[in-house]
């Protein structure tokens, strides 16, 4: 396939006599707003101090010397851009041909090859039930891993149950108190949500006898201490909020490759404490507790270890992080974790890089921005959140009055099926739509039209793509020459198809699934245009409805991959 961004960059770099490289000059290299004004734009304002001249005439100046090669059928100075003009029948060649000839491949790299890398995401406490944050965090999560592995990368997909602790103690008092034996089975409740239910009774109850936060951490001590009647309890507790985690996560299409509980780790990190000891990296304050001294790298001290001896979350990370250096091979390990915790993770890493592990560069915390709802924030505590499995529920539900609008005769299985990949869809896509480190309003009645920026909308334009085909029957495209895909909504809709797998490396560049959502609505509002100007079975001529066939296909196979790699699926039917 022609790259048509690397044919104008070795034309400028020619042009400036080496004194920008083709590789920086390509990063610079724009797409003008309007079709009229180019395929490509360079805009000359980083040359305006090299060369001591205004942007304008440097680009009047360069459009002179500078040598077109083939493929490039044109260039244009406007103001301080120079703008290049791709060959129209080309890059329909070259951008069809290529994206059937690799198909599911179409967008993947080579580059990533031979990379270790985990991506840890979701992280629920098993105290209560996941919520719409999970949600967000969990797609997120899931799309980067996607990435990843699109550029060769060989990825473990990770899940880290913080499943000790005196948050934990809290929910096992509470029903230790006031349980009177009940279970899941007994009440009907999905086990997380009934686990849940005794986290919020204690945080209403503590404020009426405050003597429970005393309780809680005596139950965390005794957890420590390997009590049995604790440990029972914590087990079948734990057990519960696992069963319900795997059941939401079966319905939303989490997928994990490892599973990592910190009730296994909190302790075996007695030799990382006894290092960064021995090498004055942590010191005990007055009060007991080991506390790593920070405040000389511009972060606030940190306690690994408390002065009774109980372990907290920090202590799990200094074991965990080491092991999975080293038994997963990691070049690179990456935790999806919300800004609030931006902090902790620039002291959790210093405090590697102090402990003198080689690895601790290869640390990246891929921070995401807060979900709020039109009611306001999110708080567990007060039980005041969106429940994942209510959110997964409801948008179903609107999914189905959205589907039987258009077929109220559809039969009740295909429906349950549909209602699900659009609700899932609407849901994923609004949560990957803006940039991660973002924070985002979730309207649910929002994010399931099947107009504007939503998942259903790239569905819906997928669906529509594979009608057209499934009507025109099987049809084998040849290699044509493409010279009758020349108007501009043909040629603005192949340039975007073009440009898909650039979308795919900028999003792992900047580690944010949006930018392929955007190219994926671009991609999406194209098409639409596309198919409402120019009638593609009954074209005027075999050639040309052949060669719209051909760009049809194409679409969908863009659509399909670019929904892939975000964890929805490309149905083909709304």
């Amino acid at each position: 396939m022609a790259d048509f961004k690397e044919l104008i960059a070795g034309a400028l770099e020619q042009a400036l006599d080496g004194k920008l490289k083709k590789e920086e000059i390509s990063t610079l290299l724009e797409v003008p707003p309007t079709p009229g004004m180019g395929d490509y734009a360079f805009p000359c304002f980083k040359l305006a101090g090299m060369f001591k001249k205004k942007p304008n005439k440097i680009a009047f100046e360069l459009a002179e010397k500078i040598f077109l090669p083939d493929g490039i059928e044109g260039m244009n100075p406007n103001g301080p851009y120079l703008n290049f003009f791709a060959a129209k029948d080309l890059v329909a060649q070259d951008t069809i041909n290529e994206i059937i000839k690799q198909g599911d491949k179409f967008g993947k790299h080579e580059f990533g090859k031979g990379q270790k890398i985990m991506v840890e995401y979701s992280g629920p406490n098993s105290n209560k039930p996941l919520h719409l944050g999970h949600l967000r965090n969990t797609i997120i999560g899931m799309a980067t891993a996607n990435i990843f592995a699109a550029v060769g990368m060989k990825v473990t997909k990770a899940n880290i149950v913080n499943d000790r602790g005196i948050h934990i103690c809290k929910s096992m008092l509470a029903y230790k108190l006031f349980g009177n034996g009940a279970t899941p089975e007994s009440t009907k409740e999905k086990p997380d949500h009934f686990v849940g239910d005794y986290y919020i009774m204690f945080n209403q109850m503590v404020k009426e006898k405050p003597e429970l936060e005393k309780q809680a951490y005596e139950m965390l001590q005794q957890w420590e201490k390997g009590d049995k009647e604790t440990k029972k309890l914590w087990k079948q507790m734990t057990g519960w909020a696992i069963k319900g985690f795997k059941e939401t996560y079966k319905e939303f299409g989490s997928k994990f490759d490892e599973w990592f509980f910190e009730s296994e780790y909190y302790n075996k990190a007695k030799t990382v404490l006894k290092i960064g000891e021995e090498k004055g990296v942590f010191k005990k304050n007055k009060d007991g507790a080991l506390v790593a001294e920070l405040e000389s790298y511009g972060l606030p001290d940190k306690t690994v270890l408390r002065a009774d001896g109980t372990s907290i979350y920090i202590t799990n990370d200094l074991a965990l992080t080491e092991y999975k250096f080293k038994h997963f091979k990691l070049n690179e390990s990456i935790w999806v974790v919300g800004n609030e915790q931006d902090l902790y993770f620039r002291q959790l890493f210093k405090i590697f890089h102090l402990l003198g592990f080689k690895w601790a560069k290869n640390c990246r915390h891929l921070s995401h921005g807060m979900v709020t709802l039109p009611e306001g924030k999110l708080k567990s505590r007060e039980g005041k959140v969106v429940d994942a499995d209510d959110i997964i529920k409801e948008l179903e539900d609107l999914a189905t009055e959205e589907i039987k609008k258009r077929d109220s005769k559809i039969d009740t299985k295909e429906l349950k099926v549909r209602s699900r990949a659009i609700g899932l869809a609407a849901i994923k896509f609004h949560m990957l739509k803006v940039a991660v480190q973002k924070d985002i309003m979730f309207n649910p009645k929002e994010s399931i039209s099947f107009e504007g920026e939503t998942g259903p909308y790239i569905q819906y334009a997928h669906a529509r793509a594979k009608s057209i085909l499934a009507k025109a029957g099987k049809v084998k495209i040849k290699k044509f020459g493409f010279e009758r895909l020349i108007g501009p909504e043909e040629q603005k809709l192949l340039k975007l198809l073009a440009n898909y797998p650039d979308a795919v490396k900028k999003s792992l560049e900047q580690l944010s699934p949006h930018i392929i959502c955007q190219s994926l609505i671009e991609i999406a509002e194209a098409f639409n245009t596309f198919y409402h100007k120019h009638k593609v079975l009954k074209a005027g001529t075999e050639e040309i409805k052949m060669e719209r066939i051909a760009l049809v296909q194409a679409t969908a196979q863009v659509l399909k991959n670019g929904l892939k790699l975000l964890d929805i699926e490309a149905i083909e039917k709304m």
